[in-house]
């Protein structure tokens, strides 16, 4: 699965990268986590708008929003199964921006918690879903993150991943006039491996109230 992740570059840079419109401002995320607003990117008409979304998908016909508690995660395998999220895989895709994300290793008694990053240290995306749910006078806009199983590296901490789409990728999966399903799941693969670095963080990531700097920096010398 994927819990908790972090978005620490300037909109400037994420704009660049992602090519999106978007009037606000987007303050460091150090660990972010279920329940809370994340960036996104989804594409209207043609163009790609950055929306602030709550993390754990609501399906408009869900009756009670809580259910998104059990939903910040999808999984490729059975994305397009789920009456949750296989008309959101047609219609309602959207990229998930972050620059890493956290999984905890079981040591003994302890867990401890490791970050994961591209090797170049770029902001990456996520492959997301997401849902507009507008009932007993409130309006939510949900997403959640889907996972596959784990590459070689991560695998190493945990069987599950983040799906990662590659920047060439991005077009395809943004393009809600494209409903091919078993082209969009052939997108979902573990991200190499090779392009990716692992590290042990501190602790202190492990209450989502710690959303400070700490929670990215290595406990150890790299």
């Amino acid at each position: 699965m994927c819990g908790r992740f972090s978005l620490t570059a300037d909109i400037a840079q994420l704009q660049a990268l992602f090519h999106f419109v978007y009037t606000g401002t987007i303050p460091p995320r150090f660990n972010i986590a279920p329940s809370q607003e994340v960036l996104t990117v989804v594409e209207e008409k043609g163009t790609r708008i950055g929306k602030m979304m709550k993390w754990g998908l609501v399906p408009s016909w869900a009756n009670d929003p809580k259910v998104g508690w059990k939903m910040i995660n999808a999984r490729a395998e059975t994305v397009d199964e789920k009456a949750s999220f296989r008309r959101a895989l047609k219609r309602r895709r959207c990229l998930i921006l972050a620059d890493g994300f956290y999984e905890w290793k079981k040591e003994g008694t302890k867990k401890v918690p490791y970050r994961f990053t591209l090797r170049n240290g770029e902001p990456f995306a996520f492959a997301g879903l997401w849902e507009k749910w507008d009932k007993q006078g409130e309006m939510l806009y949900t997403c959640t993150i889907i996972t596959t199983k784990a590459n070689e590296l991560v695998g190493t901490i945990h069987d599950r991943m983040p799906v990662i789409l590659p920047q060439e990728w991005h077009d395809a999966w943004l393009d809600p006039k494209l409903e091919d399903t078993d082209y969009i799941k052939s997108l979902l693969q573990p991200y190499p491996a090779e392009e990716m670095k692992m590290y042990e963080v501190s602790t202190i990531v492990n209450s989502p109230k710690n959303d400070v700097a700490d929670c990215i920096e290595p406990v150890h010398s790299e």
